[in-house]
């Protein structure tokens, strides 16, 4: 297990805003744009540059166009921020670089870019510390060249070569540190408290308790909006695959005709909530959300890393299905919710991988499904034991679990594969409550490490490369996003 490296983790780390359609492919190159920039400002003038060039290896060049690393590259290098940039006009953006073959450095210096040569895709190099793996050039008036290169390491993490960390948040002391999942229990018996309550005493060495709260209220917003807005939009999803969105028509169908319209998320969820919960139409419920979700992020939307856009919709989900379907839920709730889901990422990432590049796609469903069940059980009343139990479960069921997307883009299987994630993460929820965690088999910290030994073994193939199953069993012809 990856355990030797002290991290020291915030929820703001595990979870972030940002654009689709991945953490690690979208995400990660978007910001290390921005921190090459930044890095460039600390020595230099950008009216100093002649020249910029990026270079793409190994999974970011193999499914680079259909992840949008090139989008995402060159909108942090012409200054746009994931957080805020408005994502209807991302294309627009694009479409002027490449007709136009000018670059806006950092929104305001106009610099010559040729798309097809100064965007250079290494389909057959990869560089040994990580498969995420992109060089940025700069190259000066006088020749000089300034150059760093980059790993984009899962979740949106990113590193710098030869640095361990590019995180915000320094290392510092916290009052429980957290490296295993044994040492979250140990907190909870020895101080008598909630997973949650732990992770709060964390999170209040880097702010005060205002900022957390509205911090966690914050993320759920944009995830709720997201949910929302993507129940409502029809059509076909971009990049060439012709995938038909679904999450609009589950939403109607649910809600039956003359029910559908709503100004806002919080009214349309307080009427879900009213609706006959039998079982079937709960399941239902659920795929809509999780649908709703990575249907905007493979459209380039508005989405929360949790703790991956690829698994973005999994969290967002159950937490909707507790909101909908339990009574009298507060926002104190949701924040526990999202706290308890936050460690339990953290101890995945720091015990094996967030990142399919390294681990397949049980790095990102399987996390993410094991995040949701152990936070719905703590808000079901479970023990801290039972919680972790959950996670276990969830995650036991998600081993081995492939990344093999079609045409290289975030839709197929992985559209659905959050609505999987989601269920399995309910029944793993409901099945620990039923359960003894003394009479288990098997640890959370053991099935991190079966992960990551398992992620060992896998076949390259199977790591966000599509060149294993179902992307090469499918025939199709993908344009370029």
């Amino acid at each position: 297990m990856k355990t030797d490296i002290k991290e020291t983790l915030s929820i703001f780390d595990i979870f972030k805003i940002g654009v689709g359609p991945s953490s690690s492919h979208t995400m990660g190159p978007w910001r290390a744009a921005q921190y090459f920039l930044a890095s460039f400002q600390k020595k230099y003038q950008l009216n100093e540059i002649q020249k910029i060039q990026v270079f793409l290896y190994g999974s970011l060049a193999k499914t680079g166009k259909g992840h949008g690393t090139d989008i995402a590259v060159l909108m942090g290098l012409i200054g746009e921020d994931p957080v805020t940039t408005d994502t209807s006009k991302i294309n627009e953006k694009i479409d002027f670089i490449k007709k136009n073959q000018t670059l806006q450095v950092a929104g305001t210096f106009s610099l010559s870019f040729v798309y097809e040569s100064d965007l250079v895709f290494y389909f057959q190099k990869s560089l040994p510390a990580h498969p995420n793996a992109m060089t940025l050039t700069i190259t000066l008036a006088n020749e000089e060249q300034f150059s760093e290169t980059y790993y984009s390491i899962g979740g949106g993490f990113v590193t710098k070569e030869g640095e361990t960390s590019n995180q915000d948040n320094k290392l510092v002391d916290l009052p429980f540190p957290i490296q295993k999942a044994e040492d979250l229990l140990k907190y909870t018996a020895t101080e008598k408290k909630l997973i949650w309550e732990i992770v709060l005493e964390n999170e209040l060495t880097w702010r005060d308790i205002d900022a957390v709260k509205n911090g966690v209220l914050n993320i759920w917003k944009a995830m709720k909006e997201c949910i929302f807005k993507g129940a409502y939009i029809d059509g076909i999803l971009p990049g060439g695959l012709q995938v038909i969105r679904r999450a609009k028509k589950i939403n109607h169908n649910l809600l039956g005709e003359g029910n559908t319209n709503f100004s806002n998320a919080d009214d349309w969820f307080r009427h879900i909530g009213t609706h006959k919960a039998d079982f079937n139409s709960i399941l239902r419920w659920v795929s809509c959300f999780a649908l709703a979700v990575n249907e905007e992020n493979a459209a380039f939307g508005r989405v929360v890393t949790a703790p991956t856009n690829g698994a973005a919709g999994v969290i967002p989900a159950v937490l909707a299905y507790y909101i909908c379907f339990t009574p009298n839920v507060k926002d104190e709730d949701i924040i526990h919710f999202l706290l308890t889901a936050s460690e339990i990422g953290c101890i995945f990432k720091k015990g094996s991988t967030i990142s399919a590049a390294m681990g397949g796609c049980q790095a990102e469903i399987g996390v993410s499904s094991a995040m949701a069940a152990g936070a719905l059980a703590e808000c079901w009343g479970a023990t801290p034991e039972q919680s972790l139990m959950a996670a276990e479960i969830a995650m036991e069921h998600h081993l081995g679990l492939t990344c093999d997307p079609i045409g290289g883009l975030v839709q197929i299987p992985c559209i659905e594969r959050n609505s999987m994630g989601a269920v399995k993460a309910i029944t793993a929820a409901n099945l620990s409550l039923e359960s003894d965690p003394k009479a288990a088999k098997v640890s959370l910290d053991a099935i991190v490490k079966t992960m990551w030994t398992t992620a060992l073994d896998m076949n390259y193939k199977y790591k966000e490369t599509a060149e294993g199953g179902l992307a090469i069993n499918i025939p199709v012809i993908v344009a370029e996003c």
